[in-house]
């Protein structure tokens, strides 16, 4: 049964003729009469007596509550569709990491409630790898994460690479690693660490090049806000591995020492390179068709990472 047959029907029932439901639908009437004769022989039944008058017969009366909350279900649902295209919808979520959720999403976040001021944005800090799945279980229309191919793999995919940034060591300012202007791999691998909680991208990155340089990372302690590193890195004990754009504050924090780690080619140590992170930002094909979300990727694209900010991590 065809969608088209059920608008014939209901045609038929509100003007009381097969002609009039021509008029009504523009086609001819012999469309209408092939039209319920095939839902006639379809459903075995009659649906009208053919008098002057067409009248329901049972069956007719049976289907036509039912004919009439399937069409405007589908009224419904192709409005709906042609909002979404016309960019009228009542929200857009975004999950992103803490660093971009602090420091380089909020005047995006501005210009965009300026230019969709009838849509609620609503956005969510999240570890990398829970954003990427509540992505994919389609609970938010984008994600701004540490790049993870393995997680961001697929063809419904669309992947936005906004920028590399190295990992910086975070210490008290009285700690002995403070003394360096370059940390040493060799000294960094001897003190406890505060972490990132499993399932952040970061834990995983800083536990793979630990691996690397066949060392054991002392984690003593997880936590998964940039305050409560700040905090408790300032205590005086432990050292904290983390991006260049989450120790914005921690840069002018008279307590704290931010220091880049050394690359050092005479280390006995297996791996010495330095450490980087990949910013990027992902959605999916269909949900970038979309023009509120569409405008949000370009603003994001265009204005992140700022570029002062993109010019100091250069540098370093």
């Amino acid at each position: 049964m065809r969608l088209e047959q059920l608008q014939a029907f209901l045609a038929i029932a509100e003007t009381g003729s097969f002609q009039g439901a021509a008029r009504k639908c523009g086609v001819t009437q012999s469309t209408i009469s092939r039209q319920i004769q095939a839902m006639e022989e379809d459903l075995g039944l009659e649906l009208f007596h053919r008098t002057s008058q067409a009248k329901l017969t049972l069956a007719g009366e049976r289907l036509l509550p039912r004919a009439r909350k399937i069409c405007q279900e589908w009224h419904s649902a192709t409005q709906e569709i042609a909002d979404l295209l016309a960019g009228k919808q009542p929200e857009l979520c975004v999950a992103a990491i803490h660093s971009l959720c602090a420091y380089y999403l909020p005047p995006v976040l501005q210009k965009f409630c300026h230019n969709y001021p009838e849509i609620q944005l609503r956005v969510t800090s999240l570890g990398s790898d829970r954003a990427l799945k509540v992505l994919k279980d389609g609970l938010v229309d984008l994600a701004i994460v540490m790049n993870n191919r393995f997680l961001t793999a697929g063809k419904e995919m669309v992947v936005e690479v906004l920028y590399d940034e190295p990992i910086e060591v975070l210490v008290a300012n009285n700690h002995p690693l403070a003394q360096y202007e370059r940390i040493p791999w060799s000294e960094l691998i001897r003190y406890p660490q505060v972490v990132f909680k499993d399932g952040y991208g970061m834990q995983r990155l800083v536990q793979d090049k630990f691996d690397r340089l066949e060392a054991t990372l002392q984690a003593a302690l997880e936590v998964n806000t940039l305050d409560a590193f700040r905090g408790v890195v300032r205590q005086g004990e432990l050292v904290a591995m983390l991006p260049y754009s989450a120790l914005v504050e921690a840069r002018i924090d008279p307590s704290l020492a931010v220091r880049p780690l050394a690359s050092n080619s005479h280390s006995s140590l297996p791996d010495n390179s330095s450490l980087t992170r990949q910013v990027v930002m992902v959605t999916t094909q269909d949900r970038l068709q979309i023009p509120p979300i569409k405008h949000f990727w370009h603003l994001v694209k265009d204005n992140v990472p700022p570029l002062f900010d993109s010019v100091a991590s250069s540098a370093c």
